[in-house]
């Protein structure tokens, strides 16, 4: 498996709102991709917006989204929350939109990112028999 990501030095994507771009690879074959949406400057209210906004544009476009994990754990003072939804028109094929919020209660400090991911676990299975062959 190879995994390429794709990022600036500083900043967001050239023309995105997004900070990265991740291609997941088996055997020459992409089957999964994944965009990152981080912004330092932004805070965690500015962040949960753009979500929000972009989870509403997939639903329009795609359909309803499912609840699919929310989770908060508490660990040596810091607070991690995470939320997804995904979406399966396929057996086997997923898009995905996941949150992180990340507190530290120490220093008083919140920050937050999100992803999308589209991921084909039946491209997957081909790409892996054919290496098997």
């Amino acid at each position: 498996m190879r995994i390429l990501n794709i990022k600036p030095r500083q900043g967001l994507l050239p023309g995105s709102p997004a900070s990265s771009v991740e291609g997941k690879f088996l055997n020459g074959g992409l089957f999964e991709m994944t965009v990152h949406y981080s912004d330092p400057s932004a805070t965690v209210d500015m962040m949960e917006t753009r979500f929000e906004k972009m989870r509403k544009q997939i639903t329009l476009e795609q359909g309803t989204l499912l609840p699919n994990q929310q989770r908060k754990i508490v660990e040596d003072q810091f607070v991690i929350r995470t939320q997804s939804f995904h979406r399966e028109p396929v057996r086997g094929v997923f898009l995905l939109i996941a949150w992180t919020e990340m507190e530290d209660l120490l220093r008083k400090s919140k920050e937050a990112k999100f992803s999308l991911i589209y991921r084909n676990d039946n491209y997957k299975m081909e790409l892996a028999k054919k290496s098997a062959e």
